[in-house]
């Protein structure tokens, strides 16, 4: 199965037509519908959608099939993908997150691997690194930024961070509590 990347979240009904709300994680909302038919996470189910208009910074979106507040309701929670090959090409320095998932992480050199890229967060301040450690079964978050995340190279397959603030605790200092 190809490569498929999240491009939205169902969060609310919208009106009694079936029209629903999908917080994007596209720079622009209303182009969602852009790339085609969108599916759910297992692929089970496919949906044609069509951008109405935008209610704050989510999109107002009427999907083909879905006439009523009930039947839109009952698709809240549900995240949209579509294939990575629908997504358009990135300038030299840009990337997609998705892309990024599975890269080998590696403090200050390439050579000192860490672990790996687990997922990325957003909780509104912006986008956070979530890195599983070689070894350990937490994981590491850092701001997604160029100070913690200085070079990123998709073609060989890893990242480097660069933080004085991240702390590997070795697993006597895990016992002892510190």
């Amino acid at each position: 199965m190809e490569k498929r990347v999240c491009i939205g979240k169902i969060v609310a009904a919208y009106g009694i037509k079936g029209e629903v709300k999908i917080r994007s994680v596209n720079q622009n909302p209303l182009n969602l519908d852009q790339f085609g038919a969108v599916e759910n996470a297992d692929a089970s189910r496919k949906f044609s959608i069509k951008v109405v208009g935008l209610v704050s910074t989510n999109a107002r979106v009427k999907i083909e099939g879905v006439t009523t507040r009930n039947d839109a309701e009952a698709l809240i929670g549900t995240n949209l993908y579509v294939p990575r090959s629908a997504l358009p090409e990135l300038d030299e320095e840009e990337f997609y997150l998705a892309d990024l998932i599975g890269l080998k992480v590696c403090l200050k050199t390439p050579e000192n691997k860490i672990g790996k890229v687990a997922a990325f967060q957003n909780y509104g301040a912006g986008d956070i690194i979530e890195i599983k450690l070689d070894g350990k079964k937490e994981t590491e978050m850092l701001p997604f930024t160029k100070t913690y995340v200085p070079t990123i190279n998709v073609e060989e397959g890893y990242i480097i961070v660069s933080s004085s603030t991240m702390v590997f605790a070795s697993d006597d200092e895990e016992k002892d509590g510190i």
